[in-house]
């Protein structure tokens, strides 16, 4: 672990390796697990805006689940999440074949949207534990993500790298000239 500003980060994204294989796992993040994906307070509020225009490239099942329990709901442990459909795929969830894809992301690459998505979503496998003092930022190990490891791992692309836009788009572009440092003194 070290800090970077007010984040407590682990050498795990700088030392592990990760590029997403859709074609291998079909987006299963988007369906399997036992919760939405984590928002933030400012997240609900750009999900309620944004709801009316993300709202055509949705599944029906997706928009039922959205209108029973609304853009976001508190999650089991009070946390802030997206809505599930039946407790397992996310509301947003759109599907390409047997590929599970995120109806935001679909709206903003259609210009319908500024916003890409959640920035958790966009973040994974790193995932990010706000505490009052600092954040904790964190690898997520998955085995649903095995394949990502393996092509990270194949393509040489540590996890800090493949999520760069989402860490600079998190904590900023200073911050993540930082996280270069660091990791170029680990590597030493």
């Amino acid at each position: 672990m070290f800090q970077i500003g007010k984040t407590i980060v682990s050498e795990d994204i700088l030392e592990k390796e990760f590029v997403c294989n859709l074609s291998a796992c079909k987006g299963a993040c988007c369906v399997d697990g036992d919760a939405g994906a984590p928002l933030s307070e400012e997240e609900t509020k750009i999900l309620e805006s944004i709801y009316p225009k993300v709202k055509p490239f949705l599944r029906k099942e997706g928009i039922a689940a959205i209108e029973a329990q609304g853009t976001w709901r508190k999650g089991t442990d009070g946390d802030l999440e997206t809505p599930l459909i039946d407790e397992k795929d996310c509301a947003y969830v759109i599907y390409d074949g047997k590929t599970a894809l995120c109806g935001i992301e679909q709206a903003y690459n259609q210009g319908a949207i500024d916003w890409k998505k959640p920035v958790s979503c966009h973040l994974y496998p790193i995932r990010v534990k706000d505490f009052t003092e600092f954040a904790a930022v964190n690898y997520d190990k998955w085995e649903i993500c095995d394949d990502a490891c393996s092509l990270g791992k194949e393509l040489e692309v540590p996890v800090y790298k493949f999520v760069k836009e989402a860490l600079i788009r998190r904590f900023g572009e200073d911050w993540y000239m930082e996280l270069e440092k660091v990791a170029q003194e680990i590597k030493k």
